[in-house]
Protein backbone atom coordinates (compact mmCIF):
# COMPACT_ATOMS: atom_id res chain seq x y z
CA UNK A 1 0.00 0.00 0.00
CA UNK A 2 1.55 3.32 -0.76
CA UNK A 3 1.74 6.30 1.71
CA UNK A 4 0.83 9.34 0.39
CA UNK A 5 2.06 12.68 2.12
CA UNK A 6 -0.22 15.74 1.70
CA UNK A 7 0.89 19.37 2.32
CA UNK A 8 -1.97 21.21 2.31
CA UNK A 9 -3.10 24.37 4.53
CA UNK A 10 -6.72 24.28 3.48
CA UNK A 11 -8.46 21.94 5.89
CA UNK A 12 -11.71 20.74 3.88
CA UNK A 13 -9.69 20.48 0.31
CA UNK A 14 -6.72 18.40 2.67
CA UNK A 15 -9.41 16.29 4.10
CA UNK A 16 -11.18 15.28 0.93
CA UNK A 17 -8.17 14.57 -0.71
CA UNK A 18 -7.47 12.36 2.39
CA UNK A 19 -10.90 10.69 2.26
CA UNK A 20 -10.60 10.39 -1.77
CA UNK A 21 -7.29 8.72 -1.71
CA UNK A 22 -8.10 6.34 1.02
CA UNK A 23 -11.28 5.27 -1.09
CA UNK A 24 -8.87 4.09 -3.56
CA UNK A 25 -6.52 2.09 -0.96
CA UNK A 26 -3.74 4.54 -0.15
CA UNK A 27 -2.44 5.68 3.53
CA UNK A 28 -2.18 9.62 3.66
CA UNK A 29 -0.51 11.84 6.50
CA UNK A 30 -1.70 15.64 5.73
CA UNK A 31 0.41 18.32 6.86
CA UNK A 32 -0.03 22.20 7.36
CA UNK A 33 3.58 23.22 7.19
CA UNK A 34 6.43 22.73 4.69
CA UNK A 35 8.88 22.69 7.76
CA UNK A 36 7.41 19.63 9.58
CA UNK A 37 7.22 17.95 5.65
CA UNK A 38 10.79 18.30 5.10
CA UNK A 39 11.41 16.54 8.50
CA UNK A 40 9.92 12.96 7.34
CA UNK A 41 9.38 13.36 3.57
CA UNK A 42 11.50 9.99 3.00
CA UNK A 43 8.88 7.94 5.25
CA UNK A 44 6.43 8.29 2.19
CA UNK A 45 5.98 7.21 -1.73
CA UNK A 46 5.22 10.60 -3.05
CA UNK A 47 4.01 14.00 -1.76
CA UNK A 48 0.82 16.06 -3.19
CA UNK A 49 2.20 19.56 -2.04
CA UNK A 50 0.68 23.38 -2.20
CA UNK A 51 2.92 26.17 -3.03
CA UNK A 52 0.94 28.75 -0.89
CA UNK A 53 2.24 27.57 3.05
CA UNK A 54 2.50 29.53 5.98
CA UNK A 55 6.04 30.02 6.60
CA UNK A 56 8.47 28.09 4.12
CA UNK A 57 6.42 27.78 0.59
CA UNK A 58 5.93 25.05 -1.45
CA UNK A 59 8.24 26.08 -4.12
CA UNK A 60 11.37 26.30 -0.98
CA UNK A 61 10.31 23.08 0.36
CA UNK A 62 10.44 21.08 -3.23
CA UNK A 63 14.01 22.88 -3.72
CA UNK A 64 15.16 21.35 -0.54
CA UNK A 65 13.80 17.79 -1.05
CA UNK A 66 15.57 17.83 -4.40
CA UNK A 67 18.96 18.65 -3.21
CA UNK A 68 18.56 14.97 -1.07
CA UNK A 69 16.28 13.11 -2.94
CA UNK A 70 16.26 13.77 -6.81
CA UNK A 71 13.89 10.35 -7.80
CA UNK A 72 10.94 11.71 -4.71
CA UNK A 73 7.75 11.82 -6.17
CA UNK A 74 6.32 15.46 -6.26
CA UNK A 75 2.68 16.32 -7.56
CA UNK A 76 1.94 20.38 -6.89
CA UNK A 77 -1.65 21.16 -6.75
CA UNK A 78 -1.59 24.94 -6.37
CA UNK A 79 -4.30 28.44 -7.10
CA UNK A 80 -1.40 29.70 -8.80
CA UNK A 81 -2.16 28.69 -12.59
CA UNK A 82 -0.36 31.24 -14.76
CA UNK A 83 2.22 29.49 -17.10
CA UNK A 84 4.96 30.81 -15.27
CA UNK A 85 3.62 29.43 -12.06
CA UNK A 86 3.91 26.24 -13.61
CA UNK A 87 7.48 26.71 -15.07
CA UNK A 88 8.43 28.16 -11.59
CA UNK A 89 7.06 24.69 -9.72
CA UNK A 90 8.67 21.80 -13.05
CA UNK A 91 12.07 23.88 -12.81
CA UNK A 92 12.06 23.62 -9.18
CA UNK A 93 11.41 19.65 -9.38
CA UNK A 94 8.33 19.08 -9.67
CA UNK A 95 7.09 15.83 -11.59
CA UNK A 96 3.46 17.24 -12.33
CA UNK A 97 1.81 20.39 -11.69
CA UNK A 98 -2.47 20.64 -11.84
CA UNK A 99 -4.09 23.43 -10.79
CA UNK A 100 -7.12 24.46 -8.62
CA UNK A 101 -10.21 23.92 -9.25
CA UNK A 102 -9.01 20.57 -10.37
CA UNK A 103 -10.86 17.17 -11.72
CA UNK A 104 -10.88 14.88 -9.12
CA UNK A 105 -10.71 11.78 -11.16
CA UNK A 106 -7.41 13.15 -13.05
CA UNK A 107 -5.98 13.59 -9.98
CA UNK A 108 -6.27 10.11 -9.11
CA UNK A 109 -4.92 8.86 -11.83
CA UNK A 110 -2.11 11.39 -11.77
CA UNK A 111 -1.37 10.12 -8.53
CA UNK A 112 -1.28 6.45 -9.90
CA UNK A 113 0.67 6.65 -12.91
CA UNK A 114 3.42 8.85 -10.80
CA UNK A 115 3.58 5.63 -8.44
CA UNK A 116 3.71 3.50 -11.15
CA UNK A 117 6.19 5.00 -13.51
CA UNK A 118 9.07 3.59 -10.93
CA UNK A 119 8.53 0.49 -11.40
CA UNK A 120 8.71 1.26 -15.59
CA UNK A 121 11.88 3.63 -14.67
CA UNK A 122 14.22 0.92 -12.80
CA UNK A 123 13.17 -1.71 -15.80
CA UNK A 124 14.41 0.64 -18.49
CA UNK A 125 17.84 1.64 -16.76
CA UNK A 126 18.59 -1.84 -16.71
CA UNK A 127 18.82 -1.76 -20.73
CA UNK A 128 21.34 1.22 -20.46
CA UNK A 129 22.35 3.57 -18.07
CA UNK A 130 24.44 5.97 -19.51
CA UNK A 131 24.11 7.31 -22.94
CA UNK A 132 26.93 10.13 -24.35
CA UNK A 133 26.18 12.90 -27.15
CA UNK A 134 27.54 15.84 -28.46
CA UNK A 135 29.50 17.21 -25.58
CA UNK A 136 26.87 15.87 -22.99
CA UNK A 137 26.00 12.59 -21.04
CA UNK A 138 22.72 11.21 -18.76
CA UNK A 139 23.24 9.19 -16.17
CA UNK A 140 19.83 7.37 -16.09
CA UNK A 141 20.60 5.37 -13.07
CA UNK A 142 21.75 7.98 -10.66
CA UNK A 143 20.06 11.14 -12.72
CA UNK A 144 23.58 12.60 -12.52
CA UNK A 145 23.80 14.71 -16.48
CA UNK A 146 26.92 17.09 -17.55
CA UNK A 147 24.89 20.17 -19.17
CA UNK A 148 25.40 23.29 -19.94
CA UNK A 149 25.57 24.62 -16.42
CA UNK A 150 28.03 20.97 -15.68
CA UNK A 151 27.59 18.46 -13.68
CA UNK A 152 23.89 18.38 -12.01
CA UNK A 153 21.09 16.44 -10.87
CA UNK A 154 18.19 16.17 -13.18
CA UNK A 155 14.60 15.48 -11.81
CA UNK A 156 13.31 11.82 -12.61
CA UNK A 157 11.05 13.45 -14.99
CA UNK A 158 13.59 15.30 -16.51
CA UNK A 159 15.20 12.00 -17.21
CA UNK A 160 12.27 9.70 -18.33
CA UNK A 161 11.59 12.57 -20.77
CA UNK A 162 15.18 12.46 -21.81
CA UNK A 163 15.19 8.59 -21.60
CA UNK A 164 12.05 7.96 -23.95
CA UNK A 165 12.97 10.31 -26.65
CA UNK A 166 16.78 8.51 -26.96
CA UNK A 167 15.13 5.45 -27.01
CA UNK A 168 12.89 6.17 -30.05
CA UNK A 169 15.15 8.55 -31.64
CA UNK A 170 14.22 6.92 -34.76
CA UNK A 171 11.16 8.45 -35.30
CA UNK A 172 9.02 11.65 -34.11
CA UNK A 173 7.16 11.76 -30.31
CA UNK A 174 4.04 13.11 -30.24
CA UNK A 175 3.01 14.85 -26.77
CA UNK A 176 -0.25 12.42 -25.93
CA UNK A 177 1.92 10.02 -26.69
CA UNK A 178 5.29 11.40 -24.12
CA UNK A 179 1.96 11.88 -21.87
CA UNK A 180 0.93 8.41 -22.21
CA UNK A 181 4.23 6.55 -21.86
CA UNK A 182 6.27 8.95 -19.37
CA UNK A 183 3.64 10.19 -17.16
CA UNK A 184 1.09 7.08 -17.68
CA UNK A 185 -2.19 9.08 -18.98
CA UNK A 186 -4.04 6.99 -21.01
CA UNK A 187 -6.42 10.10 -22.04
CA UNK A 188 -4.35 13.36 -22.50
CA UNK A 189 -5.23 16.00 -20.23
CA UNK A 190 -5.04 19.88 -21.62
CA UNK A 191 -1.57 20.49 -19.92
CA UNK A 192 1.55 22.32 -20.76
CA UNK A 193 3.69 20.21 -19.05
CA UNK A 194 5.66 18.44 -21.94
CA UNK A 195 6.22 21.64 -23.76
CA UNK A 196 7.60 23.57 -20.26
CA UNK A 197 9.99 20.32 -19.43
CA UNK A 198 11.00 20.07 -23.02
CA UNK A 199 11.96 23.67 -22.75
CA UNK A 200 14.08 23.24 -19.79
CA UNK A 201 15.72 20.30 -21.12
CA UNK A 202 16.85 22.41 -24.00
CA UNK A 203 18.06 25.12 -21.30
CA UNK A 204 20.34 21.93 -20.41
CA UNK A 205 21.84 20.50 -23.32
CA UNK A 206 21.50 22.98 -26.24
CA UNK A 207 24.26 25.72 -27.25
CA UNK A 208 21.63 27.38 -28.43
CA UNK A 209 17.83 26.70 -27.17
CA UNK A 210 15.98 28.43 -29.60
CA UNK A 211 17.60 26.45 -32.42
CA UNK A 212 18.10 22.93 -30.78
CA UNK A 213 19.94 20.34 -32.50
CA UNK A 214 19.71 17.62 -30.36
CA UNK A 215 15.44 17.97 -29.13
CA UNK A 216 13.77 19.18 -32.01
CA UNK A 217 10.18 20.06 -32.43
CA UNK A 218 8.06 18.22 -35.54
CA UNK A 219 5.71 20.58 -36.82
CA UNK A 220 2.26 19.29 -35.82
CA UNK A 221 3.48 16.36 -34.32
CA UNK A 222 5.77 16.72 -31.66
CA UNK A 223 9.60 16.42 -30.60
CA UNK A 224 12.34 14.05 -31.51
CA UNK A 225 16.06 13.54 -30.04
CA UNK A 226 18.82 13.57 -32.58
CA UNK A 227 22.42 12.52 -31.17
Amino acid sequence: MNNILIVEDEKNLADGLKFNLEIEGYKTTVLEAAEEALDIFSEYDMMILDIMLPGMNGIELLKKIRQMHPRFPVLILSAKSSEENMVEGLAAGADDYMTKPFSLPELILRVKRMLERHVWYAEATRLQSLFSFSKYWVNFESFEAMTNKGKIRLTQYECYVMKYLIENRERSVSREELLEKVWGYSVAPETRTVDIFIARLRKLFEENSKSPEHLKSVRSIGYRFYK
